[in-house]
């Protein structure tokens, strides 16, 4: 989104009002026109949630525009999108202090004060978006997680805290699905990542399976890397498989929400296995076919003997 790759003064200039109704507006605008797999962001929110929906999507989407188109389109040097992430995480600071002048914030201010969001999930968002920027090379697998922890967990979190679901077992089990999908994004998008000079395979394990940054970019398939790929897609099913529970411990739409969401991303990696992990020379997708199936599956539960134990407590906006 060129608009938002710009600046932040630019960015203010274009709303159209400073009026909360406007900001959600704005937000929503935002949303719909860069549609994403962004949970919970389809009809299956209740109405009275979307906009809280639209608003966290905004703050995100702006801050990775900065880390991450800025870069693709030449517009801000690494300096500058720096600079951008600052500002954009100062006016956060303000948000929770009462001083929202910026359309995303004015409507995230109403979001956090009617959900009671914790700062630090959106300080974890905006920490990931600067690493982007600067750290393109991940040592080992410890280093993998860690960026996880802070780009992808914290979305989860606020999609509990948005359905009122606050009990840290859950957010732990949410943990272990955001971290699947994440790392299932990595591996379906290795050729994709890598002409953007960043690589999220470990480096420790390239070496081990013989597989070069050159390979890479090359898009040399081998043994070496389907090897390589196999251990990556096996720990990640680990990962899904642990917090497969998760959507029979909550209820209602959300529940349908994060099965589909689970059901997507063991998708994929199913992909990357029928391809023979070969994601260098093709990228594995969902189709249509599968979208319907997968929406099937996710209208009833997941098998009781996988569910866990923890009771599902019923809150408020589910229905």
């Amino acid at each position: 989104m060129r608009a938002q790759a710009d600046t932040l003064n630019r960015v203010d200039q274009t709303a159209p009002s400073r009026s909360v109704a406007a900001a959600f507006a704005y937000c929503e605008r935002m949303a719909r026109a860069h549609y994403e797999n962004f949970p919970v962001g389809s009809l299956l929110a209740p109405k009275d949630r979307r906009k809280h929906v639209y608003s966290i999507y905004a703050f995100a989407r702006t801050a990775d525009d900065f880390a991450d188109e800025a870069y693709e389109t030449g517009e801000l040097t690494e300096a500058q999108r720096l600079t951008s992430l600052d500002d954009w995480e100062r006016k956060l600071e303000d948000c929770y202090r009462g001083r929202a002048d910026h359309p995303v914030f004015i409507a995230l201010a109403e979001t956090v004060r009617e959900l009671r969001l914790p700062i630090q999930l959106f300080r974890d968002l905006l920490s990931a978006f600067k690493q982007d920027v600067v750290k393109r090379r991940y040592a080992d697998f410890d280093e993998v997680l860690d960026y996880c922890a802070r780009s992808a967990n914290p979305v989860g979190r606020l999609i509990l805290l948005l359905f009122d679901y606050r009990e840290e077992g859950l957010a732990e089990l949410s943990d272990c699905v955001c971290t699947a999908l994440q790392l299932t994004n990595f591996w379906q998008d290795v050729e994709v990542d890598i002409r953007k000079d960043r690589i999220y395979l470990p480096q420790n394990e390239m070496a081990r399976f013989g597989v070069s940054d050159d390979d890479l970019l090359e898009k040399r398939f081998s043994a070496g890397y389907a090897a390589l790929l196999k251990f990556q897609v096996e720990r990640t099913w680990e990962m899904f498989n642990r917090g497969k529970p998760l959507p029979n411990l909550v209820s209602g739409r959300l529940a349908i929400e994060l099965r589909l969401t689970w059901l997507g991303g063991t998708r994929i990696l199913k992909r990357i296995e029928e391809m023979g992990y070969d994601t260098l020379n093709a990228r594995p997708k969902i189709s249509t076919a599968d979208k319907i199936a997968l929406l099937v599956k996710a209208l009833r539960r997941f098998d009781a003997g996988e569910s866990g134990n923890l009771r599902s407590p019923q809150r408020r906006g589910e229905r």
